[in-house]
């Protein structure tokens, strides 16, 4: 049975899509994000604000690789993992990838308030800064992406509902 990898912006729902699905097919729940505070002992604004953003990814590409050959899993990334085409060689080896997208709009009221979530330029008002990295990140996401789900104005419960469609995580053919 494939591996679930969820891939997407920050604030798509990856990590809550992630738990629901989790439970759903009985996998254990693995974040990218997590996993690099519990390697580092440190938050992500901590590891970036004291040693950038290059250092978090070079942590996020170990954690990746260590990925490797495991099963079982619904694994949430951090929204940047795409950025390394070693790292979406591993994803894509790992299982099936999820790609989760919402709107600019929406993913600003997602998380707006989340002080988690360092600025990723420094110096681009919110909304700006989330075009632009969006749009940076877009090819990569088409890239790595073996299905693209839309969370746009749908509930936690129906984003997950939209994975029993894949034939490769119900066990048989969907239905057209």
């Amino acid at each position: 049975m494939n591996n679930v990898v969820l891939i997407g912006y920050r604030g798509t729902g990856k990590s809550a899509v992630g738990k629901i699905l989790a439970s759903r097919l009985d996998r254990m729940l693995f974040s990218t994000d997590a996993e690099i505070e519990t390697v580092a002992g440190k938050t992500i604004p901590e590891i970036v604000e004291q040693q950038g953003w290059e250092s978090f990814r070079d942590v996020e590409s170990q954690i990746c690789q260590q990925l490797a050959g495991r099963q079982g899993l619904v694994v949430d990334t951090g929204g940047g993992i795409i950025l390394r085409p070693q790292n979406v060689a591993v994803l894509k080896q790992l299982g099936t990838v999820f790609w989760l997208t919402a709107s600019v709009e929406t993913i600003a009221k997602r998380i707006g308030g989340d002080i988690q979530r360092p600025s990723l330029t420094g110096v681009k008002s919110f909304i700006d800064e989330i075009q632009d990295v969006l749009r940076e990140r877009l090819p990569k996401y088409q890239t790595a992406a073996d299905h693209v789900i839309e969370t746009e104005g749908k509930s936690l419960r129906q984003v997950a509902d939209e994975f029993r469609h894949d034939c490769r995580l119900s066990g048989r053919p969907s239905q057209p």
